[in-house]
């Protein structure tokens, strides 16, 4: 899960691996796999970075478990 702003400043925790798409204009709107759309504050390169590392997390941890 990547945490996330909405334009109204709420926090919204995402699941990355349901995310489709996403895509500035100039607002970014993220497209869910199962169509829902969310818009956020954050721009393409921070969601990029926080999937990254969150999918680093979860790789590290699993080779913990070994």
């Amino acid at each position: 899960m990547i945490k996330l702003t909405r334009l109204n400043d709420s926090v919204l925790f995402l699941n990355s691996d349901l995310i489709e798409s996403f895509d500035s204009q100039p607002d970014t709107l993220i497209i869910m796999t199962n169509g829902n759309k969310v818009i956020v504050k954050e721009n393409t390169e921070e969601i990029l970075q926080r999937i990254i590392e969150f999918k680093a997390k979860v790789l590290a941890e699993s080779e913990k478990l070994k």
